[in-house]
């Protein structure tokens, strides 16, 4: 029997309608060089691989190893982080990092998502802590050679990150620490040597380096989601690990900080993931309505479908604007880039099903079909449309984010 890559016909390429319809005036010379970088590796390393990860089995196809790896080699782990522990050491770090998340997710939002949480997450709480920890966890992850996880979400507490809400506690035993609960949703986990835990200390949280070779720690089976299959999550479960006091990252009690810092960098790459798979749909689609003949001509001929691409083309820019605005933003110094944070990921995410939705609908019976019997080929956008579903829930539900956002237009004494 023929592997499922080796049988489908992938779609061909398209051209890229934002090359024309979207010029970057808010970009440095490094971001816009950086794009071109991390396109020609996302072209030549994860296209390949995109329907195999797309259309697979968390359970039992796994980790996708050989797209980690692939990015590993062309050193895009570097991207965020500074050069003393092996990084570019990029003038515009989040910047960089949300557009290398954007072209990934042009071909595999799953391959994204990897690259989020190794990276953004786990990478980026790391670097909040002590020189020791940073040399000996850090330095690893931006070379590839370990992955990351981090892990605040629980089975009863996501978006709800207060303290009476975190029910995995970390108990002090003599000179170090014990931990018990249960992790859900955790991405990477099932290949992580660490992850980051977000954890109970009394009325206060704390996070924990957690390695995942610690007795005491296990995982629990992939789950098997609609979209993002190749973005393996599974529960990590804590049973009594004892960990020594280094474990703690950042000061005692100052974990809710560390979350949300790196939860708002996260927020900004999801934007971005959400602005390149809408981009990809729209690629498709735009050259489908061009070639698709219906009643004598061009789908693209109708007024409805003009009309409806001229929206979902400004629209996609001015996700684009909003992600990047914030990433800038977060790159001058402000730890929380609000409300642009909240914008691009309300934004980026939703622009994604949209314009996913729209695709199917263009492409019809085929835009429905994994694979077509007649010949085995691929519809180009149904796996977008499974796949961008995901970024209005996580890393903060889009209803958290108009929340964010009426906290900011009428205060916390009436928006709570």
């Amino acid at each position: 029997m023929t592997s499922l890559d080796e049988r489908t016909v992938a779609a061909p390429p398209v051209s890229r309608q934002s090359d024309t319809m979207y010029h970057d005036l808010l970009s440095p010379p490094e971001i816009v060089a950086l794009r071109r970088r991390v396109r020609d590796v996302a072209g030549r390393d994860i296209a390949p691989l995109a329907c195999r990860i797309a259309r697979g089995d968390e359970r039992l196809d796994g980790f996708p190893r050989d797209a980690f790896d692939a990015l590993a080699s062309a050193g895009i782990y570097r991207i965020p982080f500074g050069t003393d522990v092996g990084g570019d050491g990029l003038a515009h770090r989040a910047t960089a990092t949300a557009t290398a998340v954007e072209e990934l997710a042009y071909y595999s939002n799953s391959v994204a998502a990897i690259f989020d949480v190794h990276a953004i997450l786990a990478g980026n709480a790391i670097d909040q802590g002590s020189a020791d920890q940073r040399r000996r966890w850090l330095t690893p992850v931006v070379a590839g050679e370990i992955v990351g996880a981090f892990a605040t979400s629980e089975p009863a507490a996501s978006s709800d990150l207060s303290p009476q809400a975190v029910q995995t506690v970390a108990v002090r035993s003599g000179d170090g620490w014990i931990l018990n609960g249960r992790k859900r949703w955790i991405t990477n986990s099932v290949v992580a040597a660490f992850v980051v835990v977000l954890a109970r200390t009394d009325e206060r949280l704390t996070t924990f380096i957690v390695p995942t070779d610690t007795p005491g720690v296990s995982i629990g089976q992939a789950d098997r989601k609609l979209g993002n299959r190749g973005q393996i999550t599974a529960d990590v479960i804590l049973d009594d690990v004892r960990l020594a006091d280094d474990a703690v990252l950042g000061e005692m009690g100052g974990g809710l900080k560390v979350a949300l810092q790196t939860l708002t960098y996260g927020r900004i790459g999801i934007a971005a993931a959400g602005v390149g798979m809408a981009q990809a749909a729209f690629d498709h689609t735009a050259a489908h309505l061009a070639q698709r003949h219906a009643f004598g001509e061009p789908l693209g001929a109708k007024q409805h479908w003009q009309f409806l691409m001229a929206d979902r083309a400004t629209e996609i820019a001015i996700a684009r604007d909003l992600y990047l605005k914030a990433a800038l933003r977060l790159d001058s110094g402000v730890p929380f880039p609000e409300p642009e944070a909240a914008m691009a990921k309300l934004r980026g995410s939703e622009i994604a099903v949209q314009m996913g939705r729209d695709a199917v609908q263009a492409f019809g019976g085929f835009g429905f079909t994994q694979q077509l019997g007649a010949d085995d080929s691929s519809s180009p956008v149904e796996a977008i449309y499974r796949d961008s579903k995901i970024g209005e829930i996580y890393e903060g539900a889009s209803e958290i984010q108009r929340w964010v956002l009426a906290r900011q237009i009428f205060g916390r004494e009436i928006a709570g």
